[in-house]
């Protein structure tokens, strides 16, 4: 067995930012060759993942990023098995480098492109192989989305202290000006951090699939057979309009002045911008639940 060098061992922790002792164990298994060293931490990787496939990821961390530009923005989550793993410092650096993948991915959504989205000539599954092996833990990509503007706009980023949880919101204005106002860039601040908060399911009614309406239509109808024909669809016709006000974003009441809508105040802070503006989009990303 050839003579495993510090240098060869420090060299290796390097690139696989792995312990020592794993590190010195792979080089001995490797006969000292460090690339194939390496490929052995990663397949190490490879069957922690096999080996814990079934496993539920219900901890990790939600990221999110807007460019400098302010055009375009991003949100991610990154799980894993534990909060021990979630809060470990090799974690939260991987956590930081998604963001990084995120941002040059070909898709604006999609886990799996972002998976075999490359920087510098390595893919992201390769970076969370390497993780796994160090942390012995199945860890996954949650989410994923990018918002860009095309116009006159901001997007907004919100992401709770426990960093389990975050919101991205798109606003579309009338014009810069109204984009960069403090009212707009506030109250877009204000509705990220409703959507944490209020889970709403669509933008709006018309975002809501039809399915689903006509599954809660037939529930509440279901609640009220007996009564006279005229009177039921009054009655399910208000209920639904409940559910569309408590789901949809734009028709839920805003979480900090209930008595105007989500819709109502952003349209109320950019009037008094000298402007228009409205919610195009938004995701909400958790993990653990």
């Amino acid at each position: 067995m050839a003579d495993i060098s510090a240098s060869a061992v420090m060299k290796l922790r390097k690139m696989s930012s792995q312990g020592m002792m794993d590190c010195k164990k792979a080089l001995a298994e490797a006969n000292g060759d460090v690339e194939k060293a390496m490929g052995i931490l990663r397949k190490k990787g490879l069957a922690t993942l096999e080996k814990r496939s079934a496993r539920e990821t219900s901890e990790g961390l939600v990221v999110g990023r807007i460019a400098e530009d302010g055009k375009s923005a991003t949100l991610v989550s990154l799980c894993c098995e534990t909060d021990f793993v979630a809060k470990n410092d090799d974690f939260v650096e991987v956590a930081d480098t998604l963001l990084k993948y995120a941002e040059v991915c070909s898709s604006d959504k999609g886990v799996e492109n972002l998976l075999e989205t490359e920087v510098d000539g390595k893919k992201f599954s390769e970076i969370i192989t390497d993780l796994v092996s160090k942390t012995g833990e199945k860890t996954e990509i949650g989410d994923f989305a990018r918002f860009s503007l095309n116009g006159s706009g901001l997007i907004s980023i919100y992401v709770h202290f426990n960093k389990k949880v975050g919101a991205m919101v798109k606003v579309e204005t009338s014009d810069d000006s109204v984009a960069g106002s403090e009212q707009v860039v506030g109250i877009a601040n204000d509705v990220a951090m409703h959507i944490t908060a209020t889970m709403p399911l669509a933008l709006n009614k018309d975002s809501i699939d039809p399915k689903t309406i006509e599954k809660e239509r037939a529930i509440y109808a279901d609640q009220v057979k007996g009564k006279p024909e005229n009177i039921i669809e009054k009655i399910v016709d208000g209920k639904l309009n409940k559910f569309f006000a408590e789901n949809c974003l734009l028709n839920q009441p805003f979480v900090k002045d209930d008595s105007m809508t989500v819709e109502q105040v952003v349209a109320q802070a950019a009037k008094s911008a000298g402007g228009t503006a409205k919610i195009t989009d938004f995701i909400r990303i958790s993990v653990g639940s």
